[in-house]
């Protein structure tokens, strides 16, 4: 199978296994130790199982007076697991609450299922997603349960819900929206037999009626009485000392928040639990308060350990630096119930209303000294590298935390730089969006603390105009980038490397505004002060370089952007490695060279090859494979492969369009290719809807003149006259060739190109002797811009034939024509569409005009 035409498969499982109690899932993950202790809930199980059939959702909610937490959803939803795992080939359980967990979640259970991609969540979604509803051409089993835990946001998760499909799906919310998307199972607190039941199963001394009363005094919340339990395994206190301490303390909850719909015996419970592990071992409270300063997410103990240099405050500072101290500490929060501690995942997670039990517990001093501890630790597990798509599971464990307690906020370096590169992390993940989010909200609060003209308020001004950009936002990115190299200028200097990345994105700009000409003057002026001041080899210069050659190409420079993309390519490989997604696009722009140079079999090749090697590393749907897909398209066409093209245009469309919405220019680009390749497939109609979108599209996010509007017109006019109107073509065709002649002068490539149409419309309304003159002259400007053996040129010679033959000058005209067909066929190759059409028939040449990139 052709490469970048991959199909993605599993072994097939086989006939399915007799179900056993000792039976394993094929595929099984994330899915939380089960609860030994667990008790009754046996006719919510079997509801839960009655309501789980193919293809449905089932949502456990708490019931509307319980609506904090407390009640077991989770916990049910784990049993319910374990007890049925021999129903299931593949069972994936998908912590919900935060969109990046999600995505990242699903991007394992991708490759865990072997459907050809790695961990890149953009990919993994849409992949595994298609492959769980039963898509052709997966071969998955059909037997597989996805739970969905804490799913708090209706509208976030339900995207991510692979309905429709032959599985199950199980969702745990507090949010009883779920009840109207899915078959609604509402847990309430404990039956008191099943309170009882939990109470003497871990104190079977208890009586019935010490049993009923502590589990009257806790409201028969599950997970009070879990921890009241557990409490008392470990104390052995008797259930009517207990009791009185439960009464003793709750009049100092009665000035602090307590959930309005538990009784304050409840937060007593935990109080009284808290007090004991601070008495016995004060490093596991402070563990645990770190924790409560995090997300209520499971947390990697390796935080703890990574952090060890870290110092926060004596009692945690201990165990931070001797591990035998750190693993008892984690054994003492086990046995009180404290959190859930899975030694699986070396991870520890504690419940919502622990945490909040927690915070209220803590002074204001202490909550500050240990969210900044937590930050510390945070910024000390950064592995500082959040381009390398082999951290990005780091990155995605980080971030929740990083945003639960408000990392960005401190001022410590190196939790700044840890903000930073989680900033960094969510662009090269492909969340563009989200990136552009946390970014703005990050240099928000820089500028608001530290003003415009702080370094740190400058390095993430630079990022942020560059998520702009990216995202589409033009004219603020050039406003927010004017703002940045002025101050940069004057603060840090002229030569400073931020002052360098700052004037690129001004480049970026301004290519963004068609202004081609000033983009590269500005380029070669920006790319040469880096090569002073850092030296060839410095990342700030590579880009400089890669930048240069964006504009090179820009302005019909093609010659001078290979020569340097080349050079610049052989640097980026050896200091990031081939895969890296700079050095891939540091290709295309090498392959964008050489098809405009007329050698468009390498070029394909070649494009074929950065297609497959950044859906592999990046994903299918990360937007540089994406991006890269539409030139492929592109690129298969100019080779003559048209239902390839096809092919390839829409699957550019759809995923530029999932990351980017409709509007974006990358967008709009998928969908002019996805024009042109359609008319190539004789389309005619599905091309002049596609391509009169993308031409109001480009206006209205460009303007009217923009070098990319006025090719997108020209491309346009080439269908008008198809369709039997050429004097509406030639109009257009007029417009457009005017309008690039003004924007990127006379004998630009595109305009040139524009030329050759508009003398194809000429000829099409019987005016030969125009267009003898327009193709004469548009032959020999080709014949200097681009040589004289480029397919542009031999196209504009095949025209010209025709002119002169029209016009009178039959033989010359012939032989022109076979020498136009014998250069063509030299440069495409026998078998090309277009070197058969010109050969079998008087066609005329037809001129693609395609965007570049920006």
């Amino acid at each position: 199978m052709p490469r970048g035409r991959r199909r993605f498969h599993v072994t097939d499982p086989g006939p399915a296994r007799p179900a056993s109690l000792t039976a394993a899932p094929v595929v099984w993950g994330g899915v939380p130790p089960r609860n030994l202790n667990f008790t009754g809930r046996e006719q919510l199980l079997d509801r839960l199982h009655e309501s789980l059939v193919p293809g449905t959702t089932a949502a456990i909610v708490p019931h509307a007076l319980h609506g904090m937490g407390g009640v077991g959803k989770s916990q049910l939803a784990i049993e319910y697991v374990y007890r049925h795992q021999a129903d299931f080939e593949v069972i994936w359980w998908v912590p919900a609450e935060h969109d990046v967990q999600i995505r990242n979640s699903l991007a394992e259970l991708a490759q865990r299922m072997n459907v050809g991609v790695g961990v890149e969540p953009n990919v993994a979604v849409q992949i595994v997603l298609d492959a769980l509803r039963g898509g052709a051409r997966w071969r998955i089993p059909s037997n597989w349960l996805l739970v969905f835990d804490n799913a708090e946001s209706v509208l976030e998760v339900m995207p991510y819900l692979p309905t429709g499909g032959p599985g199950r799906i199980l969702v745990t919310s507090r949010n009883l929206e779920w009840r109207n998307q899915a078959h609604g199972l509402e847990v309430d607190v404990f039956m008191r037999e099943e309170s009882r039941q939990l109470l003497q199963r871990r104190g079977p001394e208890l009586t019935d009626k010490d049993a009923d009363q502590l589990a009257a005094a806790l409201g028969d919340l599950p997970l009070a009485i879990e921890q009241a339990a557990a409490w008392r395994a470990v104390t052995g206190m008797p259930a009517g000392e207990y009791l009185q301490l439960l009464e003793e303390k709750q009049d100092e909850l009665l000035n602090v928040s307590q959930p309005t719909d538990y009784p304050s015996s409840v937060g007593m419970a935990w109080n009284l639990s808290l007090e004991r592990l601070a008495d016995r071992n004060p490093t596991a409270l402070r563990i645990l308060q770190v924790a409560a300063v995090l997300a209520p997410e499971p947390i990697s103990l390796s935080l703890f350990t990574i952090g060890r240099s870290v110092s926060i405050s004596p009692d945690l500072d201990r165990g931070l630096r001797d591990r035998l101290r750190l693993n008892e500490a984690i054994r003492d929060i086990n046995r009180y119930s404290l959190a859930r501690v899975d030694h699986r995942t070396n991870s520890i997670q504690i419940h919502r209303l622990v945490r909040s039990a927690l915070q209220r517990q803590m002074t204001e001093d202490e909550y500050r000294t240990l969210r900044h501890g937590a930050h510390l630790l945070l910024a000390a597990s950064d592995p500082n590298m959040p381009g390398e798509s082999d951290q990005r599971v780091r990155y995605a464990e980080l971030f929740p935390h990083v945003t639960a307690s408000n990392a960005i906020e401190c001022d410590d370096p190196a939790v700044r730089d840890l903000i930073h590169n989680i900033a960094v992390y969510l662009f090269w993940l492909g969340d563009h969006r989200a990136a552009l989010e946390f970014s703005h909200r990050v240099y928000d609060i820089r500028r608001a603390e530290l003003g415009e003209d702080d370094p740190e308020t400058l390095r993430i001004g630079r990022w942020l105009g560059l998520m702009l950009r990216l995202n589409g936002h033009h004219q603020r990115a050039a406003a927010l980038d004017d703002t940045v190299v002025e101050i940069s200028r004057r603060v840090l200097g002229v030569d400073h490397e931020g002052t360098i990345e700052a004037l690129n994105s001004v480049a970026g700009d301004l290519r963004m505004r068609g202004e081609f000409t000033s983009a590269l003057e500005l380029s070669r002026s920006v790319h040469a002060t880096a090569m002073r001041a850092l030296g060839p080899d410095e990342p700030v210069t590579l880009d400089s370089a890669h930048s240069l050659g964006v504009s090179l190409r820009l302005a019909g420079e093609f010659a001078e952007a290979l020569e340097l993309d080349t050079a610049t390519l052989r640097q980026m490989i050896e200091t990031y490695g081939a895969d890296h997604a700079k050095s891939l696009i540091t290709q295309i722009g090498m392959a964008l060279d050489s098809w405009e140079l007329g050698d468009c079999l390498r070029a394909g090749g070649s494009f074929e090859d950065v297609v497959a090697r950044s859906a592999s590393v990046h994903g299918e749907r990360h937007p540089l494979t994406s991006q890269a897909t539409r030139l492929l398209a592109e690129m298969r066409r100019r080779i003559g492969d048209r239902a390839g093209a096809v092919e390839a245009a829409e699957q550019a469309v759809d995923s530029l369009s999932w990351s980017y919405g409709e509007s974006h220019p990358e967008v709009i680009a998928a969908k002019l290719c996805l024009s042109i390749a359609q008319r190539h497939a004789s389309n005619l109609d599905a091309a002049q809807r596609v391509g009169d979108e993308a031409v109001a599209r480009y206006r209205d996010q460009l303007g009217d003149t923009h070098p990319h509007s006025l090719t997108a017109m020209v491309n346009q006019a080439v269908l008008l006259r198809l369709n039997g109107d050429p004097a509406a073509a030639r109009d257009v065709s007029e417009a457009g060739v005017a309008g690039l002649r003004d924007r990127v002068g006379a004998e630009h490539p595109s305009t040139l190109a524009a030329a050759i149409n508009l003398a194809n419309d000429l000829f099409a309304l019987r005016d030969f002797e125009t267009a003898l003159t327009l193709d004469t002259v548009t032959r020999e400007a080709c014949a200097r811009v681009l040589g004289a053996d480029h397919p542009t040129t031999s196209g504009c010679a095949a025209n010209l034939a025709l002119d002169l033959i029209a016009t009178g000058s039959v033989d010359e005209g012939q032989r022109l024509r076979a020498e136009a067909v014998a250069a063509l066929t030299g440069k495409l190759g026998p078998q090309h569409p277009a070197v058969l059409e010109l050969s079998m028939t008087d066609q005329r040449f037809d001129c693609d005009v395609d965007p570049l990139p920006l």
